[in-house]
């Protein structure tokens, strides 16, 4: 039976009936929270390369400087916290030996800087031990997480492969890589004979990726990481999964990232025999928004600045759309993040974790607060004007930064956007244009970094990208 939570250190005594001689033991154990951190590079990444005084990776990035990282790990040790870290720079190797570690600082230091920034805190709001599994390799793609027989049974993934595959020709295929290839080889070979100096300044050609059916995994296999460094894990009690990734896509032929992640959520969960296993899903791409107080200490130190409108309505916001439709799965919550820091690896990652915190405690533990900004509900046309409706309007809507909501476009049966007007209207934002007098469809934020758009909650969270154009 389910222990109840217990900060004493006690012994497991683990023996069988039939040969009581032949006994394990494991010393200093304690009962709590366990959460399972995986993903790509910004779950992976350690707290010491964002700490004052750790060198930038690149000469023009800015300096890592996340003073409440550095709070957290000056406030180590934490009895009540342990880690497991596993992270691999070649991506096959299976661990030969799995043990704790404690919450030392020096511990901390070498281990992922968004998971301890939100597992510390939680150890410390809900006063029980809480342990942390890292498991994460930096460019990963969903596809290698997850168990190669499970994704090829799923029913969201089956009908996308079998359609990829009755199109697919491997002669044909292999004989336009062929070609390929040997124009490529004939390029490099050109590219080769360049001075040094010169080589520094014409970029290489690329070596075209090898033929790959749908189904497979391009350029990795399929579950690889699954097989060689999830498995050992399988079967751990687990409260719920931190998930970030999105970057690299599914990277498995025919194969879009949402039925991946589909696939994935649905295989980890049976294979935990945990039907309703919480995941906590890291929106994408990394910030890209403005903050709401950009003097807030935590969530608005590192974030992008304000912009003024683009001339033209040209963004494409599919990215966060796939993202974002996680959330419809249920027991899948998602984490928003489009008003911190932006960039492939951002700086802040204490508000990255400290934002996945604050939806573990609202939608996991089911303690009061808000989770999310406004989300769209439905659009409704009136004459020259829609009226959305939105969810999450905990503390009413409201806009941030500059002297007017924006980040809304409009457009006629045509489909060819332009910015609205918008105000707010209680629960609703009410949308239109000069430009438009037969509004039909609606956007709001739709780009990879939408800079430009304010609208957030009362609560100071962001509201999400939407579309309400096919």
């Amino acid at each position: 039976a389910a222990l109840g939570a217990s900060a004493e250190a006690r012994t497991l005594l683990v023996s069988g009936a039939d040969a009581p001689a032949d006994r394990a033991e494991a010393n200093d154990v304690l009962v709590g929270e366990v959460w399972l951190g995986s993903g790509q590079s910004n779950m992976q990444m350690t707290a010491d390369g964002y700490i004052p005084g750790a060198p930038t990776r690149e000469p023009t990035d800015p300096k890592p400087n996340d003073q409440n990282l550095l709070k957290l790990l000056d406030g180590a040790p934490y009895p009540t916290v342990r880690l497991v870290c596993t992270t691999y720079k070649n991506n096959s190797v299976r661990p030969e030996r799995i043990e704790w570690q404690t919450a030392s600082r020096e511990n901390l230091l070498q281990f992922s800087a968004q998971l301890q920034s939100f597992g510390v805190p939680l150890s410390q709001r809900l006063n029980v031990p809480v342990g942390l599994i890292l498991i994460a390799v930096g460019g990963s793609p969903s596809g290698r997480w997850i168990d190669p027989a499970a994704i090829r049974a799923d029913p969201h993934v089956a009908p996308l492969i079998a359609g990829a595959a009755a199109k697919f020709s491997r002669a044909d295929e292999e004989a336009k890589y062929a070609a390929a290839l040997a124009k490529y080889e004939a390029e490099f070979a050109i590219w080769n004979l360049l001075p040094d100096a010169e080589k520094k300044t014409v970029k290489a050609p690329g070596k075209p990726a090898a033929v790959v059916a749908p189904g497979e995994g391009m350029r990795w296999p399929v579950g690889d990481l699954h097989d060689n460094v999830l498995s050992p894990f399988i079967g751990y009690g687990l409260r719920g999964v931190l998930w970030d990734q999105g970057e690299s896509g599914s990277m498995v032929r025919a194969v879009d990232q949402f039925a991946a992640m589909q696939a994935l959520i649905a295989s980890w969960r049976r294979e935990w025999g945990q039907r309703d296993l919480p995941f906590c899903v890291v929106q994408k791409p990394s910030g890209g928004g403005c903050a709401f107080d950009p003097a807030d200490p935590v969530f608005g130190w590192a974030t992008d600045s304000f912009e003024p409108l683009p001339e033209r309505v040209a963004g494409d916001g599919r990215s966060r759309e796939i993202n974002q439709n996680l959330a419809t799965i249920p027991g899948v919550f998602l984490v928003p993040t489009a008003d911190l820091g932006s960039g492939l690896h951002p700086l802040n990652k204490f508000a990255y974790g400290a934002r996945g915190l604050q939806v573990a405690l609202t939608r996991v533990y089911g303690q009061s607060g808000p989770s999310s900004g406004p989300v769209f509900r439905s659009a409704e046309v009136l004459a020259d004007r829609i009226r959305v409706t939105f969810d999450h309007t905990d503390g009413g809507l409201c806009f941030r930064q500059g002297d007017r909501l924006q980040g809304f476009a409009v457009a006629g049966a045509d489909k060819k956007f332009v910015w609205a007007d918008a105000c707010i209207e209680g629960e609703t934002v009410i949308v239109s244009s000069p430009k438009v007098p037969a509004p039909q469809f609606v956007r709001y934020a739709w780009d990879p970094n939408p800079r430009w758009a304010n609208l957030f909650n009362g609560s100071g969270l962001p509201a999400l990208t939407f579309r309400t154009d096919p």
